[in-house]
């Protein structure tokens, strides 16, 4: 028998049940010595031969002290230990039984404890080979008595009877640790796939993009994941109450409640967030409650809109140069036609045919940067730097006074973005702005901060605004409310910012008034691989 006979139960196990079952030696042990030495010859115990009783009882006990010494230092090995404790209690309790007078003494019972102790800690089929030795020390006692004492023949039978109960305990032990053992491995088995199952539901939970909410009988959050903190832009510990924590969200859930059906209308949120609600009611015995699941209609909207100008890049790229082309020879035509001297009427409509071949081309130039996002090149560098030398050639070549922009904040944040990439979204910022701002110094402001270890930088200008019906729509493609926009700035903005593992998003919360955006990169770790959407 080894130490780990039971693949997989740690050997603390057995050496724990070996130090029990010594303290109970020890305990009985002690116990014949106290009997013996306070009332003597008095008690049924040593009738026999009482000296002998009592120096074995002082010798058994010395023994199974000696035993802790070896059990402490686990040297020998556990088997080893094990027969030598029941091979003591054989030997002692057979002669303290033989000193009491035999069978009659019923001190061999005590060896059932023994035996049945040792099959629950060995949890092997040597407990029949501990029985069959006590079973032998028993016969060979009162045949020894037989001889040479006063006892008598027909006592054989009761010595046989607890010859059989030694066998009996011993099996019945050994069938009850294999069943303990069967289930502790079940149990294991359980706890780590309990264990995995937990750790998969964390990972789903945090990765999903959709929000999810636990939410008990009661209106109390339980549980709350990383989708849901973004959708709902708040972060409640599990317990807090859904009413008044998000009245909003708990007003649709109070109507399903009431109602058993959920609205299929987008649910309004802060930042121009949409969400579509579903529950699923849990209905068990042990809990009750729901769980609320917030779809994200921008990013469902946006997935859509990737498949369809998925289409039209590819179409694009085959006919943009083609396009061009015949545009170019337009232009050229429309100018050379400008030159002649003509009626203010005719000169007019050239110059209608201008604009608009000049705005086309603008368009086809702002398609063609879509396929950019897959060719970024990011590299580190000093964020305050590059914004310095941005605002510098900005004011130039928009032609606009120097400070209207104004760069601020953290000093010293770096980060990883193609630095093409980065100025063409924020060249993009920095004309809307200008554009709704007053044009006054410091109406454009351009903000470096730290968000949770990441860098972040904010667009701001002094305008009015945008409207909580067009937050939704900002970043979708050909949605503008310029007269001469092609709607696809604040896309493709979004999308270079995506490609370069940073998030660019429209932001209401703030306390001035104006517009701020907000470009989030990717945390240092992430060496600019991250994808927007999955911060």
């Amino acid at each position: 028998m080894e130490d780990q006979s039971i693949p997989g139960s740690p050997a603390v196990d057995f050496w724990r049940s070996l130090r029990y079952f010594s303290l109970y030696r020890l305990v009985l042990s002690s116990f014949f010595v106290f009997l013996a030495g306070t009332f003597g010859p008095s008690l049924s115990l040593g009738a026999r031969n009482w000296e002998a009783f009592f120096s074995v009882s002082v010798i058994y006990a010395a023994v199974v002290m000696l035993a802790f010494v070896p059990l402490w230092l686990r040297r020998p090995r556990f088997s080893w230990q094990l027969a030598g404790q029941i091979g003591v209690d054989i030997i002692g309790l057979s002669v303290l039984s033989y000193a009491s007078g035999g069978i009659q003494s019923n001190i061999g019972l005590l060896l059932l404890v023994s035996l049945a102790s040792a099959g629950m800690i060995s949890r092997g089929r040597v407990t029949l080979f501990f029985a069959a030795l006590a079973s032998i020390a028993a016969l060979l006692e009162h045949s020894y008595a037989v001889l040479h004492g006063d006892a008598d023949v027909s006592q054989y039978l009761q010595v046989g009877l607890l010859c059989v109960s030694y066998f009996a305990v011993a099996w019945l032990a050994h069938v009850l640790a294999k069943y303990a053992v069967e289930s502790q491995q079940l149990a294991q088995r359980r706890a780590l796939e309990l264990a995995s199952l937990a750790e998969a539901n964390r990972l789903v939970m945090r990765d999903m993009q959709d929000g999810v909410l636990v939410v008990d009988d009661h209106g109390m959050i339980m549980q709350m994941n990383p989708g849901a903190e973004r959708l709902l832009r708040k972060s409640v510990s599990p317990g807090a109450s859904l009413s008044e924590n998000f009245p909003i969200l708990y007003g649709q859930y109070a109507v399903w409640k009431q109602s058993g059906n959920a609205s299929r209308e987008a649910l309004q949120l802060g930042g121009g967030a949409q969400a579509r609600l579903r529950f699923v009611a849990i209905d068990r015995d042990d809990a009750r409650g729901v769980v609320i699941f917030l779809e994200d209609m921008q990013r469902a909207q946006a997935e859509a809109q990737q498949i369809k100008l998925a289409a039209l890049g590819r179409l694009t790229a085959n006919i943009a140069h083609e396009v061009r082309n015949p545009l170019s020879s337009i232009s050229y035509a429309t100018e050379l036609m400008q030159e002649e001297q003509g009626d203010a009427k005719q000169q007019r409509l050239l110059q209608i045919v201008l604009d608009n071949t000049r705005r086309i081309n603008r368009i086809v130039q702002d398609v063609m940067q879509i396929n950019r996002r897959d060719r970024a090149q990011p590299e580190r560098f000093e964020l305050e730097a590059m914004l310095q030398a941005l605002v510098d050639e900005f004011e130039q070549a928009e032609r606009i006074a120097r400070g209207v922009l104004a760069v601020s904040g953290e000093a010293g944040a770096t980060v990883s973005f193609d630095r093409g990439h980065l100025r063409q979204v924020l060249w993009n910022l920095c004309r809307n702005a200008l554009r709704h701002g007053s044009g006054s110094p410091g109406s454009v402001r351009l903000v470096v901060g730290d968000e949770r270890g990441r860098a972040v930088l904010d667009v701001l200008d002094d305008g009015p605004g945008i409207s909580a019906e067009q937050q939704g729509k900002l970043f979708e493609p050909f949605f503008t409310t310029a007269g001469d926009g092609t709607g696809l700035g604040l896309y493709i903005a979004r999308e270079l910012c995506e490609a370069n593992g940073a998030l660019l998003e429209y932001r209401d919360d703030q306390q001035s008034v104006g517009a701020c955006f907000r470009i989030t990169f990717a945390s240092p770790a992430a060496g600019g691989q991250e994808h927007g959407h999955g911060q």
